[in-house]
Parts: structure tokens; C-alpha cells; sequence
């Protein structure tokens, strides 16, 4: 099988593509910047294309150029917080909508299955039970979630080959994320404030990356929730077993997200994701969370 992987600068795709290289897939990796930007990684560089998906010529040239059987599509605006700004809204659109949009035109083209990495801020806080992955009851409350749905149903117009995979509290190696951001806070003044009232799974983007590579594999499409197993839990939750894993003390205070000032953007109380669709279509689930980052922590270095 051939695959093709947009966004490898970024956690998730980095990890994608050097899984499908360690499997012996044939594949290629694509970003927008001139050359590879990522952790040092020369494997992931000598199969980099550069691609802008939000160009629609430069989308077909790519896509019928290289032909792949399959498209794990993980390019996107994700700052949530710079997202909401004004002057970068027609940027977040293009990128994830129009970009989604065109990347499904050429997957339909050329008759490549095509998985869309999506997000568990597509759903607001509606209900408090947990958003099961055929739930139609969207309400995104900012910018990025609205974006990335308008990708969702891009793809469900232009294709019936489709896996739409949502996932929560991405880490990974590769980028930014909560459990860098959290250990430097810790490290850097001995103390953190962080909500104890959004309430969800963290996602090892290595864990992740494995079962998108299994579900590619097979012809079970349509809408999926994938996050690490180990129950819900909140952001507070999250951060106390990271300091303990890694073995920092540092104080960590639970506080109310109304209290909470160092952001304005709305996001959802609820994102709690029912996974059971994955093992009713024979999908192994992922590891538990707390497993998950006991294997990533060595990987990184705190500043």
C-alpha cells in the first residue's frame, strides 16, 4: 500500500509517517514550509514533499503526481488560541476547510481512501454524556472547532472512502503540547493553576498514529472517537500524574475555567469521547493514558 500524510511537521504526522517507514510502507510526507521542520529526523525528511493544501492546483499536482492508495490527512491551524483572532481567520478557514475540501476532491479523483484526523472540539457542551462518533449534535464554540467541522462534512459530500477519526489532549514528541507546556511551567515557578472542569482522555499521538495506520488497512469507514483508555479525567488530573511521573514537585492548584485568565477562547466542558464504535469494528483500543505518557516522557527534554 502507498500513503500519503499531510502535516508531518507536526505531532501527529511525524509520528504517523515514521511508523508507516518502520512497517515497510511505501509513503511520502507533506508540509507547507520549503523543507522538513520537525524534530531532527532525516528519515522523515528524505520522503518530505512541500504542499500547501489550501492550494487547490498545488493539491492535484501533488495527488496525481505521486498516486497513493491511501491519505492520512493531519495538516491543520491548530493554536486554538490565535486561531480566534481576526486577522487570521481567512488563513484557519483555508486550511481547514477549504483545504480538507480540496484534498477530498483529488482522493475522490484519483480513488484513494482518505482519513481525516478531527477533533473532539466539533461538539460543545450540549449534554454531559460522553459524544458517541455517529452524534450529529454539533455545536463547536470557537473558531478551530468550527473549521475543522466544515472539513468533516466536506469530506462526507465528495467521498464514500472515508475514515473521520476524532481525537482529544494530543502529545506527542514532535511540537508543542499540554505535558511540555505544564512540565516548564511546573519547573520554571514551582506552582500552577489549571481547570479541574473540562473533562476528557489525553491521546499519545505515537499510540494514535499506530491504529490510523491499522484502520487504513481496512475498509471499515466512516466516524470514529480514538483516545487513549484509562477513563475521563480532567486537565487538574492530567497535570498532577505528569509532575508525578516525571518526578518535579511542583503544586498544582485546581481552578474553574470562569476563574481561569489566561485565555478567552470558549472550550467544551464535555470532551468526553465514547470509543466503543472501535471495537465494534475489531479496532484495538489504545493503552491507558497514564501508560501512554510513562512512555513518552523520556522521549522529551524540559527546558
Amino acid at each position: 500500500m502507498k500513503v500519503f500524510v499531510t502535516g508531518v511537521n507536526g505531532q501527529l504526522g511525524h509520528d504517523i509517517i515514521k511508523l508507516l517507514l518502520l512497517h515497510g510502507f511505501e509513503c511520502a510526507g507533506s508540509g507547507s514550509s520549503e523543507t522538513y521542520r520537525g524534530v531532527n529526523d532525516e528519515v522523515a525528511m528524505a520522503h518530505y514533499i512541500q504542499l500547501d493544501v489550501s492550494d487547490r492546483d498545488d493539491v492535484k499536482k501533488v495527488l496525481t503526481q505521486y498516486r497513493p492508495d491511501a491519505l492520512i490527512h493531519c495538516a491543520a491551524w491548530t493554536n486554538v488560541e490565535t486561531a480566534e483572532e481576526a486577522e487570521n481567520y481567512n488563513r484557519v478557514y483555508a486550511i481547514n476547510a477549504e483545504g480538507t475540501s480540496n484534498v477530498a476532491e483529488f482522493c475522490r479523483e484519483i480513488d484513494c481512501k482518505m482519513l481525516y484526523v478531527s477533533t473532539d472540539y466539533v461538539f460543545g457542551d450540549n449534554e454531559a454524556a460522553p459524544h458517541k462518533a455517529d452524534d450529529i449534535n454539533y455545536e463547536p464554540l470557537n473558531v478551530y472547532g468550527k473549521t475543522k467541522l466544515l472539513g468533516e462534512l466536506a469530506i462526507k459530500e465528495k467521498l464514500q472512502k472515508y475514515f473521520i477519526v476524532r481525537t482529544s489532549w494530543l502529545f506527542g514528541q514532535n511540537g508543542n503540547n499540554f505535558v511540555k507546556s505544564i512540565l516548564n511551567a511546573g519547573k520554571k515557578f514551582g506552582k500552577v493553576y489549571v481547570v479541574d472542569d473540562q473533562i476528557g482522555t489525553p491521546t499519545y499521538s505515537m499510540d494514535l498514529a499506530e491504529l490510523l495506520i491499522n484502520m487504513i488497512q481496512s475498509e471499515k469507514y466512516g466516524d470514529y472517537h480514538a483516545s487513549n483508555e484509562g477513563g475521563y479525567i480532567s486537565w487538574y488530573d492530567f497535570a498532577c500524574e505528569i509532575f508525578n511521573q516525571a518526578g518535579i514537585k511542583t503544586k498544582v492548584f485546581p481552578v474553574k475555567t470562569d476563574d481561569y485568565t489566561c485565555t478567552k477562547v470558549k472550550r467544551p466542558f464535555n470532551s468526553r469521547l465514547d470509543k466503543s464504535k472501535l471495537i465494534e469494528n475489531g479496532f484495538t483500543p489504545l493503552p491507558h493514558w497514564k501508560d501512554a505518557l510513562e512512555r513518552f516522557l523520556p522521549s522529551i527534554n524540559i527546558e
